[in-house]
């Protein structure tokens, strides 16, 4: 099952309903009921063990995403459903998109499609919990454009060269790869800088980082210091991967 690649029978179904996509009265009502927080930012910023930071504390909940996908093996064992993502057949998926029952989904590919139901928003409701979702930038955009008043984290390595060591220290890449990774860095650094409505975190001490995101989320407290603060540190960020992109 892990080896088999992912396709798409419905593809063209699925690009005709995504190209006009609007979400449900029921799920914009479920949504204006309960705050969100979109966390998106550069890999390896630290966006998952925050997350998991948050959850473990009680109050966040971690939205799952629905995927078309077929399971894989991570770390030697087969992804579970429910746990590392709820696996669903295209036509279930679909359905769901025709009725508007996601907050926002994509083409991955043109094999796979995956994104966030509305029914992970209702579930984070009844637990009394707050719904959190690591989303690349395009994903953070389409929920802010559904919901205005969601919180879009912008989270931030402390500096270029503490991200560095993160990647570094994560896993050994090719040089192919590093080369990839810092290309695809420069791209969300130039987007994260244009979006105003982005808050910034710095990930740096756990816990100075969680007590800083949980301000922003639950008192609204978020300053126009801690903003510049935050352009800023993505401004020099960006300028040294530019300059390590060009001496690769």
């Amino acid at each position: 099952m892990s080896d088999l690649k992912p396709t798409l029978s419905k593809l063209e179904d699925f690009k005709a309903v995504l190209a006009h996509y609007e979400a449900s009265d029921h799920a914009r009502k479920v949504l204006n009921a309960s705050p969100f927080v979109a966390m998106s930012g550069i890999a390896g910023g630290g966006r998952n063990t925050l997350i998991n930071y948050l959850v473990d504390g009680g109050a966040y909940y971690f939205v799952i995403s629905d995927t078309t996908r077929p399971p894989k093996v991570r770390d030697g064992k087969l992804e579970e459903h429910g746990v590392n993502y709820f696996f669903r057949t295209e036509q279930d998926f679909l359905s769901d998109l025709e009725h508007g029952e996601f907050v926002e989904a994509e083409i991955i590919h043109n094999q796979q499609v995956s994104g966030t139901s509305i029914r992970e928003i209702e579930k984070a409701q009844s637990l009394g919990k707050i719904p959190i979702h690591d989303f690349e930038l395009g994903g953070a955009e389409e929920v802010y454009r559904l919901k205005p008043d969601a919180t879009i984290i912008g989270l931030l390595p402390p500096s270029f060269e503490d991200w560095q060591y993160r990647l570094n220290a994560r896993e050994n890449m090719h040089d192919h790869e590093f080369k990839n990774r810092m290309e695809t860095a420069v791209k969300v650094l130039e987007s994260m800088l244009v979006r105003p409505y982005l808050k910034f975190v710095i990930s740096g001490d756990l816990n100075d980082s969680s007590i800083h995101l949980r301000a922003i989320v639950e008192d609204d407290a978020y300053s126009d210091e801690q903003h510049q603060k935050g352009l800023a540190i993505a401004q020099t960020i960006l300028e040294k991967s530019r300059e390590l992109l060009h001496s690769l």
